[in-house]
């Protein structure tokens, strides 16, 4: 974000003043949930049911259209059975309302949407088993699968040429290198950047386009129990990084955030990969680039999140969530080594699917 109030910082009180009314309900239970740089509440109504109530940061709220977009996928992907959330009209019809309000800091307009409440918990919560993260990696592939058969007006503006967030746009990272400065972590992610532009670029206009969630995260996948003593996954999270991409990404993302999670990082590539080979099996470029790809990730969360810091320093321990278990991932990836880690993903790979 650009500026340091972006954020938005509503009030229990507030909230409960925009449901009743743009949807004519009453909150019986408001309770905040974690967000990047939005406002997430759960909201209980007297009425019955159950809601997250999403209050989008002032810099996105600016481009309702993406907004709009974004809500038109998670309905598609509902609707084609990928389990997405679903946006409730508020009295008027519409599916959002751009709200103006001081949040302490002069009045500001946020973009408010209320959604259903998806059951489970986020992976992030439960053993990654290979049958999970083989799942992970089937879904992932399965939800871009049906993205790509969605059909829009503005489908134009997901090409989001300077989103930091995209694979596409790793470069973009050497505008922020400054705030790791002493830090030998900087070091490695400029090796990564030199990588990249070696040995990814010059083989993406082999890679298969798509459009990407570009998030699928521990904390962006919900779980709910299955009949086999496992676990199954019941929703998918926050559609704020759609953009145009390719499947590998969507790919690389799935890992790089399994990896987060896992008590061997190096372990989660391969069921991962079996699930997403099971719906889109890789061409021989996308293969060669899927362990840079990883690794790109990882300087992305990792620089972003330090960047993060320096404008919402209360907000820490959430923004840096990933990036100090990432910190330890990554150097282990990038000394293992894009031989050792391909071997060990693709032989795994190979044998979940015997």
């Amino acid at each position: 974000m650009s500026v340091k109030h972006a954020k938005p910082n509503f009030s229990p009180s507030q909230v409960s003043e925009i449901m009743k009314r743009l949807y004519n309900l009453t909150p019986s239970e408001i309770r905040p949930l974690p967000s990047y740089d939005d406002q997430n509440f759960y909201v209980a109504p007297s009425e019955g049911g159950d809601y997250v109530l999403k209050i989008m940061n002032t810099e996105d709220s600016k481009n309702t259209t993406i907004i709009e977009l974004q809500t038109h996928a998670m309905s598609f992907l509902h609707h084609n059975g990928v389990p997405a959330q679903t946006a409730v009209p508020i009295t008027s019809g519409q599916l959002m309302s751009l709200e103006e309000m001081d949040c302490g800091y002069g009045c500001q307009k946020y973009v408010v949407r209320l959604l259903n409440y998806l059951p489970g918990v986020t992976i992030s919560k439960v053993p990654l088993t290979p049958k999970l993260l083989y799942e992970a990696g089937r879904m992932a592939a399965r939800m871009d699968e049906v993205l790509q058969k969605m059909e829009h007006p503005h489908l134009s503006i997901l090409q989001r040429d300077n989103f930091i967030w995209s694979l596409s746009n790793m470069l973009l990272l050497e505008g922020y290198m400054s705030v790791l400065d002493g830090d030998p972590m900087q070091k490695v992610i400029k090796s990564v950047i030199h990588q990249y532009k070696n040995s990814v670029i010059p083989k993406r206009s082999n890679f298969r386009e798509c459009i990407n969630h570009g998030d699928f995260n521990d904390l962006n996948v919900l779980v709910q129990p299955d009949d086999n003593n496992g676990y199954k996954i019941s929703g998918i999270l926050d559609f704020g990084d759609m953009s145009s991409g390719y499947y590998v990404y969507e790919l690389a993302i799935t890992i790089m955030y399994m990896m987060i999670e896992h008590p061997d990082p190096i372990e989660v590539g391969g069921p991962v990969l079996a699930g997403w080979e099971s719906v889109f099996p890789l061409n021989e470029d996308e293969k060669d680039c899927l362990y840079l790809l990883v690794v790109s990730r990882f300087c992305q969360s990792l620089v972003m999140a330090r960047y993060s810091v320096t404008l919402h320093p209360e907000n820490e321990e959430y923004l840096m969530i990933t990036s100090r278990k990432g910190i330890k991932i990554l150097q282990q990836v990038w000394e293992l080594g894009k031989e050792h880690v391909e071997k060990v993903w693709f032989q795994r790979a190979a044998q979940f699917n015997k």
